[in-house]
């Protein structure tokens, strides 16, 4: 067996950034920004009002102080003349700045009689005027690889960027295997169960970036797992649920072999989670899960989501872990690195005591995944302990 940290080595060494394509921007949210976009004009593109007011001279804006209105510059119209001395523009906020003019008085500040306004109240020394390319330049990047959020999508579309580069999204072909599953929605044999794994890592794979494909469930045969993976022919990485383990209706390994699998390894020093398999078939990197569920979440989290952010050019990084303090004694731990749900609340991690990995009511509960080292030794109530967010 090799260690966590060996094994997700060896993964990262089955992928690498996919191509580059363009989206138009009303598709790039959430997708990674695969190289530095410039803005193509600034921000704003001219002086403009922060607020509703007069627009006049600086020099003039004194209390007291009277002024002829001569026009109006609201948003998407401005005032085409010059402000001279005593002279006003209405102005609205967003609206350009007229020439001449320099400082905004708000209307708040102003009384007006006719075509003649007067400062009323002191107007301060803050213009209310936003500057050409105060918020950003033409030529100003946006730097590269990121995940774009709403607030980047909007920045693009300011900085007038239509088509956005992005990586492709990493294509995933799931196959659960197994005669005792059926699909969510089928009626179970008296000896099945449903087919859940799949659906969860679809889920989390679908988050982390990449575009899951579910396959139809491959039995327990050759022919119904060559048929599965022929299926998955044109992935970037093939994922199995189940059927990697040394049983004798555990054929995935041998399959896979048949059909060219280079593999990488396996079985790795964990729980849970310790039948995991991996290599390289023809183009596509090939995982095979352990078919619990919890194992298959849990391997989901520590090397499938790190692997998509690789394809997707964010780099290959492991998941960062966050400290905490347990509540109540945890016992030694055994050789392997063990991952025990768990909830972190206010700093303080409750460990649940049942940690079979078949329990998904158990781990819909956690939140976190505590990291215990091989032999780790038992540990009291208030000790720091490491974890993994999920």
């Amino acid at each position: 067996m090799i260690t966590v940290e060996q094994a997700r080595a060896l993964l990262f060494d089955l992928v690498g950034p996919l191509a580059v394509e363009e989206v138009p921007l009303s598709r790039a949210n959430g997708r990674v920004l695969a190289r530095e976009v410039t803005a193509q004009r600034d921000q704003p593109p001219f002086d403009a009002s922060s607020m509703d007011g007069y627009a006049i001279k600086t020099t003039e804006a004194q209390k007291d102080s009277m002024f002829r209105v001569i026009g109006e510059s609201a948003a998407g119209h401005g005032f085409a003349g010059t402000v001279k001395a005593g002279e006003a523009v209405r102005i609205f906020t967003g609206a350009p700045m007229p020439q001449g003019a320099d400082f905004v008085v708000i209307q708040e500040d102003v009384s007006r009689n006719g075509d003649l306004i007067t400062i009323s109240d002191d107007p301060g020394t803050n213009p209310n005027v936003r500057a050409a390319g105060g918020d950003f330049r033409a030529g100003t990047a946006m730097s590269a690889p990121r995940r774009l959020r709403p607030q980047d999508i909007a920045l693009l579309a300011s900085m007038n960027v239509a088509r956005v580069p992005v990586t492709r999204k990493p294509v995933i072909a799931l196959i659960s295997t197994g005669d005792e599953l059926v699909m969510p929605g089928e009626e179970p044999g008296p000896d099945q169960i449903i087919a859940s794994n799949t659906f969860g890592l679809r889920a989390m794979l679908e988050e982390a970036g990449a575009e899951p494909r579910v396959l139809p469930i491959a039995r327990d045969s050759h022919a119904s797992l060559e048929t599965a993976f022929d299926l998955a022919r044109g992935a970037d990485m093939i994922v199995t649920i189940g059927g990697a383990s040394v049983g004798d209706h555990d054929l995935v390994g041998e399959a896979a072999g048949n059909l060219g699998l280079k593999r990488s390894f396996y079985k790795i020093a964990m729980r849970p989670g310790k039948p995991l398999m991996a290599g390289r078939m023809g183009d596509a990197a090939m995982v095979g899960l352990p078919g619990n569920p919890v194992s298959a979440i849990v391997c989901g989290y520590l090397f499938l989501v790190p692997m998509v952010h690789a394809m997707l050019g964010l780099g290959a990084h492991t998941p960062a872990l966050l400290t905490a303090r347990v509540k109540g004694d945890l016992g030694a731990n055994g050789p392997r690195e063990h991952y025990m749900r768990a909830v972190v609340k206010d700093g303080v991690a409750t460990v649940f005591d049942n940690q079979d990995s078949a329990m998904l009511g158990v781990l819909a509960v956690a939140n976190a995944l505590v990291v215990r080292p091989p032999n780790d030794p038992a540990l009291a109530d208030g000790a720091e302990i490491s974890y993994l967010p999920i």
